[in-house]
């Protein structure tokens, strides 16, 4: 075999592993652990969704930022740049949803949903279990926020 041939050989077995690979990062996305962590105090939120809003916040980790209490409903702290949004779904949150809220740029931790209704601005991101009380330890100084498997 020519050196041609096995340098195309080569290219080729690069692409379908490469192929390979983003095929299993798409798998990887859905159940996908990411850890708030303030002090002593660390929530996981576990990624239920697939959409281009998660995986941007996805490429951005590790990262801080502050989080603060929102109208007794939420915790939520906001993201710059704001996150991709075109092609993602809006959601129906739910207690121990994390979202990301379209208008402001911010990402919400609800706990509180009563009232609250389907909307194409409230973008899911995951689940996490974890208090208000819980949830309290985490705003006022930074959040580190990262992947944790």
């Amino acid at each position: 075999m020519g050196k041609r041939q096995q340098s195309l050989i080569a290219m080729v077995t690069a692409a379908i592993v490469a192929i390979g690979h983003d095929a299993r990062a798409a798998d990887q996305v859905v159940g996908t652990i990411v850890r708030f962590t303030a002090g002593e105090t660390s929530v996981d939120v576990t990624i239920g969704e697939d959409n281009p809003t998660v995986r941007d916040l996805l490429t951005r980790l590790p990262l801080a930022m502050k989080l603060e209490e929102y109208a007794g409903r939420e915790r939520i702290g906001y993201l710059s740049p704001k996150l991709a949004t075109e092609g993602s779904p809006g959601s129906d949150p739910k207690d121990g949803d994390l979202i990301y809220f379209v208008p402001w740029g911010n990402i919400g931790f609800y706990y509180d949903t009563s009232g609250v209704g389907f909307s194409d601005q409230t973008i899911h991101i995951g689940k996490y279990m974890a208090s208000p009380t819980e949830l309290d330890k985490l705003v006022g100084g930074p959040v580190r926020i990262e992947i944790v498997n």
